[in-house]
């Protein structure tokens, strides 16, 4: 059922990015979900360039190959930005994947035209497998936070590859590093009032619906919310019980394969507590 979301919701690269007055979602497909990847595309081929953590295959529609605007400065960009969040996911949530991570940034039109059918929203990446990210000319704020948020899914999935995460966390937690990378500590003032208020309709999602292992097949106003309220549930745990309560409760959930268990080794609480909690917060918050 479609949730009603306010106008004032924010609109950001990793949950949400506004491109040509669309939104665009950031979204984990299922760890089964496979892709053929071809080897022609704007400018004919797909740019191969490697740095120590990263395969980067790029066929944005760059005209120039040298130069300050050239493609392969663009992918020396990407490329230090991708290591400089490799850094970031390591500080923040001891996350470091083994191997090289293999990232393709798509030109807009094929992405959209390869990918639109995969899901019921316009989405600026996912990851399966592989990063794939809908690409710009530039190293846009919306694109390094797009990297920034699929990072997380390709590391947990590196960390676990046969244990299939709840959205919640997966998406809430790459919301949260996204946010986290670029400096904002906590959900704005104009969040908590939209998720409040549709808490006061009774329009907010519980953890049970939002523990499907991904969000792609979400009405696109049920997934601003979906996305928003994930985000805000990790922030709320967070602010509660610190960012080292975070790391713990990731770590307990992969060597147990149990939710419940990782919350309670974390939080000392089972999930229908912090839940509880949660909700409580944002009416009295």
């Amino acid at each position: 059922m479609a949730r009603a979301v306010p106008e004032f919701l924010p609109i950001r690269g990793n949950g949400l990015a506004r491109s040509g007055g669309l939104l665009l979602f950031v979204v984990l497909l299922g760890a089964g979900t496979a892709f053929a990847v071809g080897d022609r595309g704007a400018d004919g081929d797909f740019e191969r360039r490697d740095s120590f953590h990263f395969t980067l295959y790029q066929d944005v529609d760059i005209d120039e190959s040298a130069g300050l605007y050239g493609s392969r400065r663009f992918e020396q960009e990407i490329l230090r930005e991708l290591e400089a969040a490799f850094d970031r996911l390591d500080d923040l949530l001891a996350l470091r994947p083994e191997g090289k991570l293999v990232v393709y940034v798509w030109d807009p039109r094929l992405f959209d035209e390869k990918y639109a059918g995969l899901f019921r929203f316009p989405a600026a990446g996912f990851y399966a497998g592989a990063i794939h990210i809908r690409g710009a000319t530039r190293l846009t704020p919306g694109l390094v936070r797009v990297l920034h948020h699929e990072l997380v899914h390709a590391a947990f999935d590196a960390e676990a590859p046969r244990l299939t995460l709840p959205a919640w966390m997966n998406e809430g937690i790459a919301e949260w590093f996204e946010a986290r990378a670029a400096g904002k500590r906590a959900i704005t003032a104009r969040e908590r009032g939209a998720l409040a208020g549709a808490a006061d309709r009774g329009e907010l999602f519980s953890l049970a619906d939002l523990s499907v292992p991904a969000l792609g097949g979400f009405q696109p106003v049920a997934a601003a919310l979906a996305y928003l309220e994930s985000y805000a549930f990790i922030d709320f745990l967070v602010q509660a019980h610190g960012e080292r309560g975070l790391v713990r409760f990731w770590s307990a959930v992969v060597r147990s394969r149990s939710l419940e268990r990782g919350a309670r080794r974390a939080y000392r609480k089972d999930l229908e507590q912090l839940e509880a909690d949660f909700f409580r917060s944002l009416r009295t918050g």
